[in-house]
């Protein structure tokens, strides 16, 4: 007793009464319980599945997960029973055999149920699993046949297809073809019994539950289960053979005796009605005694539905309407024709059977036939009705429509005519008015129609009209002649009527008069007709009977073939051998001909050249002629043919009609032509009839001649002779000539434009015609005019070539380059003419020069281009060309290697040559049969040594600078004056680097990508190496063109885009080779060279040993051998750098050996040495000291070496590297082995060092020197090791160092070496004002600048400087501080970056001093000032700079909206102006960061009255992208944040060169971030000011990009901060983001915890109340708001804001009285106390809040007792 949601007792493990139940019977009947009811099936056909687990004996077969799957297809949910099905067969596949059994028993009644369920993906999904179960029971599904194989039909049925396939995949499956009619025979009588339940008992509420299942759903599964029932019904009666056919007969009795089966045949679905029609259709075919028994009611039904016309009903209708014919003898007797099926099938006919006429008219011949006299009499009415309904098919809007619809209508008119004319074909009165009726009131009226409509034209009507005439004059040739010859006659005198009506009528229409010549042309030519016949009526199954033979057979047999002629010669000559056709013509003819001479009829002219195509006969050429009585004059030359009347009309008409100029179209006057020809005898006869008529034709009617020849094989041989003659050779070969005139200087002044144009596009398309078309393998024209006419070709196009500066060329190339390309391409040898061989050269040097040269658009580009191409195709491949001398590839080399050494090209025009013979070598490659003919063509265009030598030589030097400067190359040589590093200015490259482009871009393009070796395709070219050794060499010089020009760029980019150099990756050997022995000789580029490819290629030492003998090979040392050592030295051994490392430190020992080259030789062997040593090689600390004692030896003889005091203007470029090499090998001495210099060394070094630099800073005028440069910056590198070496010492030497030597190089070197650099840093801008020149010594800034990070704040503050001061600049500054800033402030906007960074870090360090000087005159301003706040504005030298920088910055970002990203080129002018402004910027921060919150109020007032801090705002949220991630970091795991410019710091050195494309962008962000930590209340309002959409952009970005940075950073540092405050102890949670101040003395305890809002600091800082004790409600808020107060309006931490509000509070319990305007002691902002006080009352006011209260209320009352304020 409980409902279903009770709650079942805690351990009740007894089961439910009803399963207690189950059981016991289990037990008790050893039977497995039934459905829920009373009784049990003991059946062994369970529709189950057991849910007990007793019963073994029957469920034991039964696998768990098998019971679980039958038990989800009882399910109602379509998903839930797919998948089940699904699964099912899955596990079918999946398990053993004889698990798969167990499921037997139960399969049946599921199969039954789930094969018909509603959701079509069920059924299929059943079936295929049913294929998966019979693959692996097989025999063991036979006991369960009968119960499964009606469903399994009703399945195959299925009018789903894919189910429909599935079932019968299955039954496929499960037996072979020969067993398939044996298993349904077994099983026929429970097919039948499952089929009868379906047709006769079966209902929509009975197949499914009215109470679950939608009305619409039960209705749509029953009609579905008729459909497949009636088609089951129908695949049985086909399949069952006659004995088991007719052992049904009573049980299909008793089905068609059922009413109900009646009324399927009027249902109202069209699925069951054409599936009932299907059925009765098989009966009638199969047990047509069943249907006899029932014919009343099987005519009726069938008869009576004539006019449905359902797509899906018609076809099987109709079949059943034929079959019910030939099986019931007395049809007619149970339904009236005449009023009950005749009307509908008239009806339904002129309809033109409602668009089935595909499908319907087929069957009205087999269905005429079939009817009895009674039904077609009168035979007269009803064969006029009959085919007058067909006819009027025609007109239906479906027939008009469709040309299948039209042709079936057609056919079947044309077919049921014949038959009834047969039926009908004797003398009787009434047949004779029948065969009157069917040709004038049936088929002459069908023709008329279709005269008048062209879509009728183009259908099988005129062919149908042609096939019967030909039957028809068969039939008259034998017993029915008489019949059949006045049918003939009676059919050709109407046509002859009919036709006559249209052609004599000046209104004719020209769709009229085709159609007569179409149907006139068919009937001549039934070759054409017969097989057009044969195509249409491929699928028609009736033929025609002779009279004997009708009424012998049962019904037509519908799949004969209709018999047709045997004898084709008949099917020629019948229509002409009765003469009917030809009379025809020549009557049509001659009344045509009356309209063309007397009114000029230009419709009837056509339709005479469409007559005379068809009939080219003597007889009608005559009937033309009777006209005209006169004959034409005739030369002699054509006197023998004067009796031809069809020369006479060829020359008297035609030829006149083809020469009126008002004639647009003469193409059917050219058919005449052709026409008048075939009447002509001989072929000599041919073409003196042509030589004559074409020497007057214009070149419009001349083409048209030639190209309907060419169209027309046996027209090409009736003009082979006259193509070839030369009367229409020399016209073309004038005609080619006045062309070139033409395009070369315009038409004559005389010629219209329009003829003109006319024959300028005619001349060119029949030149090209001419050219390009042959005739067996021979020119279509005569071989010496195409020569001549190639000759002028290629005159004109030398001649444009020249002249094309002077006009527009484009039309006259365009034109030849069309005809070339088409004669190159038809014309198989055509390249054996010399003339065509000079044309496609000519072509090619068009095409390889730059269009701003020859004026040509990329469209003629691209012609000129497919003409070359084409012809050296054609030549390689017809004639097999190689590259001898006087060749046509050895020409073109010849002329590309000209053009790269001698011409000079701009990149545009090395581009343009390049893709020419890059083109030109794609199409060697793929015409060549050999392999030899690409490497010729190459070593052709390859410059020979000399001239490689020459083109080096002319390559600019400036190249020598950047490898000079980063220590990567030591070279020497005569001195440099000061013009060779200038770049002049020019568009032209060297010849150098367009051979080597030219090259390097072959090699690419006939280097396949799967290559291995680049030398294996190019074995017979012996200077591959060198080639591409030249390459490198060139590709390098482009590498090291620092500041290079933009076209070098261009250029070299173009090479890089070659990807020459991984073509070549693996095969480097031959070329590290040839790079070596070159480095050896030459030195300079050939070693930067083959350090890359040895750097690509990473070679072992031992490869680098096989390229020399032994290291002493390199001496004596030469700068090349330097050179090379230099790049070897890496890759050495260490047993050579140590054998490097002893012959070098003998040289040096013994460096006074040598007289003459002395400073050559002991630069040299430093150079070395100092390449061993940076190479790791090991050296003994006697050597060094060795050196160092050789070195302190030449301080004392050889000083002038060391250039102290030299003019450096003067030294020699080897005297400076001397010098140079010692400062290095010096520098590596204090970074790697300092411990071995002694005190002596020491002084040495710093001395010479301080030296040095003294020499430096007093010729800073030949800083343009690269060797000067060089000498500086190495001299600056030394002081940074030396200044990094003494701030922090190496572990253990700093006590082995000399005593004093530390404190003598902080006070007396340090001193001597920044006072020196200060200057020289402020010097070079003065002395090189142009950052852009060639001439700046940027490397002396940047190594300057890098010298000077290092200057102590001391120096700064007590500088050397030249005193600088501005006129009125308001300042409390010492003066060297106010020098310093006033001279290097400036210097923050130089368009020089090395510079601009040098000047940021030495300001940096002076900011924190500044606020100093400003606290005292602050203070002492306060306390003076009585109205408004107290301003102060920030260090005057930097707020200048700002202000002059920020116009500049608006006119660069004006045009960029806040929230869009602006993108600076790196070291551009604006970049540099943008990097100083933030500079500035970032240096303001570090100010204010060192101020005091009193000092930092005062100067955030400047500030906001400036508006400088808005302005920079607005810059930044244009300069910061709109994503900051820091680029180029790995992929890091999605738990770990990424990197942006805000979590990294940013590396501001003076000598970083890469990724200054991400500068400004990084630094923006730092200044952002900076803003928003020192002047979050100045930002906050601004942020408050802004328009909707920027306080969105700026909201989102900073959310999430800096909040959570900054509020991180913020927590930290209350976490971290050693800051102590008494009375109050300060605490951070960091999760939670939250600061908690506890505030207590004596008996009050405060606690107020800080919350930060998730937009930090932008958002306001919200602070609640925690505990607090001994505070009253009020004073409690005021603490609260004043808190809140402070740390909204003050610029600075949470830690500062929280000391304001102890300082009040303090104050409040000092006995300070608030300020009765705000109610603080301490005000919000300046932090001053309230000093104002009221004579009358006494209240004291802060003097802010008193101005603002002044200013605001315009009085001048005390707020309190409101008397008058003193």
């Amino acid at each position: 007793m409980g409902g279903k949601n009770k709650q079942r007792t805690k351990g009740n493990v007894r089961p439910s009464s009803s399963g207690r139940a189950a059981d016991l019977l289990a037990r008790e009947s050893r039977v497995v319980p039934g459905f829920v009811g009373f009784g049990v099936s003991t059946s062994g056909d369970p529709g189950y599945v057991p849910a007990v687990q007793g019963a073994e004996e029957i469920d034991s077969l039964v696998d768990a997960d098998f019971r679980l799957v039958l038990r989800k297809l009882s399910k109602r949910d379509a998903v839930t029973k797919l998948k089940a099905v699904q699964e099912f067969g899955a596990m079918c596949q999946d398990r053993e055999p004889d698990i798969v059994k167990g499921v037997l028993p139960y399969w049946p009644r599921i199969y039954c149920r789930v094969s018909v369920d509603h959701d079509r993906r069920v059924r299929e999904a059943t079936q295929q699993a049913f294929e998966q179960l019979i693959l692996k029971v097989k025999r063991n599904l036979a006991p369960y046949l009968k119960s499964i194989m009606g469903h399994w039909l009703l399945s195959q049925c299925d009018t789903y297809s894919p189910a429909a396939s599935a079932a019968s995949a299955a039954f496929n499956a499960a037996f072979p073809l020969n067993k398939q009619l044996e298993a349904v025979s077994f099983c026929k009588d429970e097919v039948l019994n499952v089929l009868q339940d379906n047709l006769l008992k079966e209902t929509a509420d009975t197949l499914s539950d009215p109470q679950s299942v939608p009305g619409e759903e039960r209705e749509a599964k029953y009609v579905r289960l008729l459909t497949s029932s009636l088609l089951a019904l129908k695949r049985l009666l086909s399949v069952l053979p006659d004995q088991d056919r007719e052992a049904l007969n009573k049980q299909l009795a008793q089905l068609i005796e059922q009413g109900k089966f009646w009324k399927y045949g009027k249902h109202k679905t069209p699925q069951i009605r054409g599936a009932f029609f299907e059925v009765i259709a098989a009966m009638c075919e199969h047990t047509p005694q069943l249907i006899q028994a029932e014919a009343p009611r099987a005519c009726s039904s069938v008869m009576l539905s004539i006019d449905d016309t359902d797509p899906m009903v018609l076809p099987p209708l109709w079949e059943a309407v034929l079959h019910i014919l030939t099986c019931v003898e007395n049809c007619w007797t149970h339904v009236n024709a005449r009023k009950g099926v005749m009307p509908k099938l008239w009806v339904l006919l002129k309809e033109g059977g409602r668009g089935l006429a595909t499908s319907l008219h087929p069957n009205l011949l087999p269905f005429i036939s079939k009817l009895p006299a009674e039904v077609t009499q009168p035979n007269l009415d009803f064969s006029r009705i009959f085919l007058t309904s067909v006819i009027q098919g025609l007109s239906s809007e479906r027939a008009t429509s469709s040309p299948s619809e039209s042709a079936a209508i057609v056919f079947a008119t044309m077919e049921c005519l014949r038959f009834i004319m047969l039926q009908n074909a004797g003398d009787v009165l009434e047949q004779r008015s029948i065969q009157n009726m069917l040709i004038s009131e049936q088929l002459l009226p069908l023709i008329d129609r279709a005269l008048e409509n062209p879509p009728l034209q183009s259908g099988p009507l005129f062919s149908q009209v042609s096939d019967m005439l030909l039957s028809w004059e068969k039939r008259a040739a034998g017993k029915e002649a008489g019949v059949f010859q006045r049918l003939l006659s009676d059919f050709w005198d109407g046509l002859g009527h009919l036709c006559t009506r249209y052609v004599d009528s000046e209104d004719a229409h020209q769709s009229t008069l085709d159609g007569i010549a179409s149907l006139l042309q068919i009937m001549q030519n039934l070759n054409s007709s017969d097989v057009k016949r044969t195509k249409k009526k491929k699928s028609v199954k009736i033929c025609f009977m002779d009279e004997e033979e009708k009424g012998q057979g049962d019904a037509p047999q519908r799949d004969a073939p209709l018999p047709e002629p045997t004898d084709g010669h008949e099917k020629l000559d019948c229509p002409l051998r009765n003469g009917h056709l030809l009379d025809l013509v020549c009557q049509l003819a001659e009344l045509n001909m009356v309209y063309v001479s007397e009114r000029d009829s230009e419709r009837h002219l056509r339709f005479l050249s469409r007559l005379l195509e068809a009939f080219p006969n003597p007889e009608v050429f005559l009937v033309l002629l009777k006209l005209e009585e006169m004959k034409p004059e005739m030369g002699s030359e054509l006197g023998h043919l004067a009796e031809s009347p069809a020369v006479h009309f060829l020359l008297e008409k035609v030829a006149v009609w083809l020469k009126q100029e008002s004639r647009k179209d003469t193409d059917f006057l050219v058919d005449m032509v052709f026409s008048s020809l075939q009447c002509c005898g001989s072929s000599a006869d041919k073409m003196l009839i042509l030589n004559h008529i074409s020497r007057d034709l214009n070149w419009a009617v001349t083409l048209q001649l030639i190209q309907k020849a060419c169209v027309d094989s046996v027209r090409l041989e009736v003009c082979a002779g006259w193509l070839r003659g030369p009367v229409l050779g020399e016209r073309l070969v004038g005609l080619a000539g006045e062309l070139c005139v033409m395009g070369l200087r315009g038409p004559p002044p005389s010629s219209s434009s329009s003829s003109h144009s006319s024959h300028h596009t005619h001349g060119w398309t029949l030149i090209s015609l001419a050219l390009s078309q042959q005739h067996n393998n021979e020119p279509l024209i005569g071989q010496v005019y195409v020569e001549q006419i190639i000759d002028k070709l290629h005159g004109t196009l030398s001649e444009a070539k020249g002249m094309s500066d002077a006009g527009n060329m484009e039309p006259l190339v365009s034109f030849i380059s069309d005809v070339a390309a088409t004669f190159f391409s038809s014309v198989k040898g055509c390249l054996l003419l010399a003339s065509a061989e000079e044309l496609l050269i000519t072509v090619f040097q068009l095409c390889a020069q730059d269009q701003t040269i020859t004026h040509l658009s990329d469209a003629l580009h691209l012609k000129l281009k497919h003409a070359y191409t084409a012809g050296v195709h054609s030549m390689i491949t017809y004639l097999g060309a190689g590259v001898t001398q006087g060749t046509l590839l050895h020409s073109v080399a010849v002329w590309v290697k000209n053009q790269l050494l001698t011409v000079p090209l701009t990149v545009k025009s090395l581009q343009v040559l390049v893709q020419a013979v890059e083109s030109l070598t794609q199409t060697i490659i793929s015409a060549q049969k050999n392999s030899c003919l690409l490497p010729q063509f190459i070593s052709c265009l390859t410059p020979t040594d000399e001239e490689w030598s020459r083109i080096r030589q002319d390559l600019p030097s400036q190249w020598v600078k950047h490898p000079l400067l980063s220590g990567r190359l030591r070279v020497t040589g005569e001195y440099p004056s000061m013009d060779v590093w200038k770049f002049r200015p020019t568009s032209r490259l060297p010849a150098h680097l367009c051979a080597s482009a030219l090259l390097g871009n072959i090699i690419h393009t006939v280097t396949k990508p799967d290559d291995q070796q680049v030398a294996a395709d190019f074995s017979e070219i012996p200077n591959l190496k060198h080639i591409v050794a030249e390459i490198l060499y060139v590709i390098q010089w482009c590498e090291e063109m620092e500041l290079s020009p933009h076209i070098v760029t261009e250029y070299h980019n173009l090479l890089q885009s070659s990807s020459l150099q991984e073509k070549i990756q693996n095969n480097r050997t031959a070329v590290i080779d040839t790079l070596f022995t070159r480095s050896q000789e030459e030195g300079f580029l050939w070693s930067l060279s083959l350090a890359k490819c040895i750097h690509n290629k990473k070679l072992d030492p031992s490869d680098i040993k096989s390229l020399f003998n032994n290291v002493e090979s390199f001496f004596p040392l030469t700068d090349p051998s330097v050179s090379t050592l230099q790049v070897l030295c890496p890759y050495l051994a260490n047993e050579e750098k140590e054998s490097l490392v002893a012959l070098c430190v003998a040289e040096l020992l013994n460096w006074q050996d040598r007289e003459s080259d002395c400073i050559d030789n002991v630069r040299a062997c430093l150079a070395v040495l100092h390449c061993c040593l940076q190479a790791d090689a090991a050296a003994e600390e006697e050597i060094l000291l060795a050196v160092v004692a050789t070195m302190a030896e030449w301080r004392n003889s050889r000083e002038e070496w060391f250039l102290f005091n030299s003019d450096l203007g003067k030294v020699s470029a080897s005297g400076l590297s001397l010098a140079v090499e010692m400062m290095r090998f010096l520098c590596w001495l204090v970074d790697y082995s300092p411990a071995v210099l002694g005190n002596t060394h020491w002084d040495l070094l710093l001395c010479s060092m301080l030296a040095w630099l003294e020499t430096a800073c007093e010729n800073s005028s030949v800083f343009w020197n690269p060797w000067v440069q060089l000498f500086v910056c190495e001299n600056c590198k030394l002081t940074v090791r030396l200044n990094r070496f003494f701030t922090s010492p190496p572990t253990g030497v700093g006590e082995q160092l000399p005593p004093e030597l530390t404190s003598e190089w902080k006070e007396f070197f340090m001193d001597g070496i920044y006072n020196l650099l200060l200057p020289l840093l402020t010097k070079i801008p003065i002395d090189f004002t142009e950052p852009d020149d060639p001439l700046f010594p940027l490397p002396v800034l940047r190594a300057v600048g890098e010298a000077l990070t290092y200057i102590p704040v001391e120096l700064l503050a007590q500088n050397k400087l030249p005193p600088r001061f501005v006129a009125d600049q308001k300042s409390s500054l010492p003066e060297p501080m106010q020098t310093l800033l006033n001279t290097l402030s400036p210097l923050l906007l130089f368009k020089a970056r090395p510079l601009q960074l040098a000047v940021y870090h030495m300001l940096h360090k002076v900011m924190p001093l500044l606020p100093e000087s400003d606290s005292e005159s602050a203070r002492a301003k306060s306390e003076d000032e009585d109205g408004e706040e107290p301003c102060l504005s920030p260090p005057a030298a930097l707020m200048s700079m700002l202000t002059g920088t920020e116009e500049l910055l608006e006119n660069i970002l004006g045009g960029v909206q806040v929230g869009e990203f602006a993108v600076v080129q790196p070291l551009s002018v604006e970049h540099c102006c943008i990097l100083g402004y933030l500079l500035a910027w970032k240096l303001l921060f570090t100010f204010f960061k060192a101020s005091s919150s009193h000092l930092r109020a005062q100067y955030s007032l400047h500030l906001k009255k400036t508006r400088s801090l808005h302005k920079l705002l607005m810059h930044l949220f244009r300069l910061m992208p709109e994503n900051p991630s820091l680029p180029g970091q790995p992929a890091e795991p999605p738990s770990k944040e990424p990197k942006t410019f805000f979590t990294e710091s940013l590396s501001l050195s003076p000598c970083k060169t890469e990724g200054l494309q991400f500068e400004v962008p990084h630094l923006a962000c730092s200044v952002y971030y900076g803003a928003l930590k020192d002047l979050p209340a100045m930002v906050r309002l601004w942020w408050n000011s802004q328009d909707k959409r920027v306080f969105s952009t700026v909201d989102k970005f900073t959310s999430k990009y800096v909040s959570g940075v900054l509020s991180a950073q913020e927590i930290a540092s209350v976490q971290s901060s050693t800051l102590t405050f008494e009375n109050m102890t300060v605490k951070a949670r960091s999760t939670t983001r939250e600061v908690i101040a506890t505030y207590s003395v004596d008996d009050i305890f405060i606690e107020l915890v800080i919350q930060l809002p998730q937009n930090y600091p932008l958002g306001s800082i919200s602070v609640e109340s925690g505990r607090r004790v001994g505070v009253a409600v009020q004073q409690w808020r005021n603490w609260m708001l004043q808190l809140s107060t402070y740390l909204t309006h003050q610029n600075g931490s949470i830690l500062e804001g929280l000391s304001l509000w102890k300082n009040n509070v303090d104050k409040r319990f000092e006995g300070v009285e608030d300020c009765m305007i705000c109610f603080s002691v301490i005000h919000g902002s300046n932090y001053s106390l309230p000093k104002k006080a009221c004579r009358t009352c006494k209240k004291k006011f802060h003097s802010a809040c008193l101005y603002k209260w002044f200013t605001s209320s315009n009085k001048s009352t005390c707020p309190l007792c409101r008397e008058t304020f003193f």
